[in-house]
């Protein structure tokens, strides 16, 4: 599948001299930075969601959680 972005000119220069450095391709470095970070935008997202999805009132101090589970402090 081709996908295709545009870089600010500073970050396509960074890009070019790795790949120029290193004999890989800039289509290298760019999906070995996606498939690294991916999961844990994925991660945020899903934590996100979630939390919007909480209801405040329900939400406790430690305390609270300690007494309420009966572990003593």
């Amino acid at each position: 599948m081709t996908t295709s972005i545009r870089l600010p000119v500073e970050l396509d220069a960074r890009l070019e001299k790795l790949a120029s450095k290193t004999g890989r391709s800039k289509t290298f470095y760019i999906k070995q930075a996606i498939e690294e970070h991916i999961t844990d935008l994925e991660d945020f997202y899903l934590a996100e969601r979630r939390m919007r999805a909480n209801d405040p009132a329900e939400n406790a101090t430690l305390d609270e959680m300690l007494t309420r589970h009966g572990v003593a402090r």
